[in-house]
C-alpha cells in the first residue's frame, strides 16, 4: 500500500479522525494547535475553526454538528456557533484532562482521560501517575464511568460486533478487549491482546468491515498496525511521518485510510530534516471501513 500526504496540516497534535459522509469531507482536532479541522479530499477544500481550548476529540451528531471533547468539558457545536457544555467527566480530578473520544454504536459518547500532560501554553508537562478511565456520556449529559482510574495516556476507541470494547494505554504498550454490555452498560472481563509491540507504542485506531483493528503507531512507529480482534498482528503500512496519531476510512466507498499526526515536542533539526510530520496522510485501497455511529442527542 502506498502512503501519500494528503494535507500538509503541519498539526502539533493531530486526533480524533473522522469521515463525514453527507459532507464527503474529514474532521479532526489539533490538540496543540487548537483548531478543528474540515478537509474535503475530492475538492481538496481546506477549513479551520480556532477553539478556545486545546480540543481533544470529536464526532458527529445525528440532529448536526459535532460532539466536541475539550481538556476538562464535552461540548455540543455547530461550525460558526458558540459551544455548549454538556457534560464536564471528571469535575472533581483537576490533574487530569480528556484525551480520546468516540462515538459509540449505541450513539453515546465515550471519552477517556489521563493525567494532564499540557500547560496552558501548549508545551509539555511532565506525567508522574496513571489516573485515567473512560467514561460513557448519554444524550442528557449524564456520565457513567467504565474503568478504574488506572491508565497512562489513553487511546483507541473501537467496537466489534460481538460487543467487545478495543482500547489502549500509550506508555504501557498495550491493547485491551473488554466485554461490553449494552443493557447494564458495562465493561468487564479484561484481556491484554496487544503488548510489547515493537513498532512505536500505540496511539488512536480505527475498526473496518472485517471487524479488524488498524492501529496507529506513535513515538517513532512510523506505521499503523493491523490487528485482529484477538490482537494478532495482520499488517503493517509505512507511513512517510513518524508519529500517526489517529485514523479513519474515508472516501465514498470508505476505501482510502486517512492518517492524522503530530510534531509534538519534536526539535527543529529533525522538522527540517522530516518536513512532513503533522501532515494529513492518505492510503488508498487499504481497505473497507464502517460508518461512524452518531451521537444521539437529547
Amino acid at each position: 500500500m502506498e502512503a501519500r500526504i494528503a494535507l500538509a496540516a503541519t498539526d502539533i497534535v493531530g486526533e480524533s479522525i473522522i469521515w463525514s459522509p453527507e459532507e464527503q469531507a474529514l474532521f479532526w482536532v489539533d490538540i496543540g494547535g487548537r483548531r478543528i479541522h474540515r478537509f474535503a479530499p475530492a475538492s481538496g477544500e481546506h477549513h479551520v475553526w480556532p477553539t478556545p481550548d486545546f480540543p481533544t476529540s470529536i464526532g458527529t451528531r445525528a440532529d448536526g454538528g459535532f460532539i466536541v471533547g475539550f481538556c476538562r468539558e464535552v461540548c455540543l457545536w455547530r461550525p460558526g456557533e458558540a459551544f455548549e457544555l454538556l457534560a464536564i467527566p471528571e469535575p472533581d480530578l483537576p490533574g487530569n484532562r480528556l484525551n480520546e473520544g468516540r462515538v459509540a454504536p449505541d450513539g453515546s459518547f465515550w471519552v477517556s482521560t489521563m493525567q494532564n500532560n499540557l500547560n496552558t501554553d501548549g508545551s509539555p508537562r511532565d506525567m508522574d501517575r496513571k489516573s485515567g478511565a473512560v467514561y460513557r456520556i448519554d444524550a442528557t449529559g449524564t456520565v457513567n464511568q467504565l474503568t478504574p482510574n488506572e491508565y497512562g495516556i489513553t487511546n483507541t476507541m473501537g467496537w466489534t460486533r460481538n460487543n467487545r470494547f478495543l482500547f489502549a494505554d500509550t506508555p504501557a504498550n498495550e491493547i485491551y478487549s473488554f466485554a461490553y454490555d449494552p443493557e447494564a452498560k458495562m465493561l468487564s472481563d479484561r484481556r491484554t491482546i496487544v503488548s510489547g509491540f515493537d513498532r512505536g507504542l500505540p496511539d488512536g485506531s480505527c475498526m473496518d468491515a472485517e471487524d479488524t483493528l488498524w492501529n496507529c503507531r506513535v513515538v517513532g512507529g512510523a506505521a499503523v498496525a493491523r490487528f485482529d480482534a484477538e490482537g494478532d498482528l495482520l499488517g503493517l503500512v509505512e507511513l512517510p511521518v513518524t508519529w500517526p496519531t489517529s485514523c479513519t476510512f474515508g472516501g465514498p466507498e470508505l476505501t482510502t485510510l486517512y492518517v492524522t499526526s503530530a510534531r509534538f515536542t519534536m526539535s527543529e533539526d529533525h522538522l527540517a530534516r522530516h518536513p512532513a510530520e503533522g501532515s494529513l496522510i492518505a492510503i488508498a485501497n487499504a481497505g473497507l471501513g464502517v460508518w461512524e455511529a452518531k451521537f444521539q442527542s437529547a
